[in-house]
């Protein structure tokens, strides 16, 4: 494993996301709810091809918004409920159309990688009305091939295994 990599892990103390087994660090929960979910929630979350830490097809009942904070590009990749599909590209090179910001909306699936290229990325991730794990769902490759078949080679290498849609029960960020 690349020591920069190592020693980003070790100083946010990453845990995996279950399901999809991304790399995320819990940075803000609000003590403020909305019925039964915080006001607002904030991760950072790494991407890295070694060892592999990838955002796996999900959706979200509340809008998200993605922040890029440091190495090189990634890329969002959305599944709009019109049948659209959508590429988003996060990094610092701003005047290449990279974003360093950018607003998921509710309900659309997204699926996040890094470049070829890229050797890690380190972004975060806002939502208000907050996280909860009862607001995620992830994608059944089967079902999302059907609905996406454009999008096959894309859903293939990002779906979770099995069939496994929801996160633990009380799982929070």
């Amino acid at each position: 494993m690349n020591p920069k990599i190592q020693a980003i892990i070790d100083h946010y103390q990453f845990d995996r996301i279950p399901i999809e087994g991304t790399f995320y660090k819990s940075t803000y929960v609000s003590k403020k709810t909305i019925g039964d979910s915080p006001v607002g929630t904030a991760i950072i979350g790494l991407y890295c091809h070694k060892p592999l830490s990838v955002s796996c097809f999900h959706r979200l009942a509340h809008d998200e918004v993605w922040h890029f904070y440091d190495g090189q590009a990634f890329v969002l990749h959305l599944l709009h409920p019109n049948g659209s599909y959508q590429k988003v590209i996060m990094g610092k090179a701003i005047f290449e159309d990279q974003q360093i910001q950018f607003t998921i909306p509710a309900n659309v699936w997204q699926a996040a990688e890094l470049l070829p290229e890229s050797e890690y990325a380190l972004y975060g991730c806002t939502m208000s009305p907050g996280f909860t794990g009862n607001c995620f769902e992830a994608g059944n490759r089967e079902v999302l091939i059907d609905a996406y078949p454009n999008q096959a080679a894309i859903i293939e290498r990002l779906s979770v295994q099995g069939h496994e849609t929801k996160l633990p029960e009380g799982f929070t960020q």
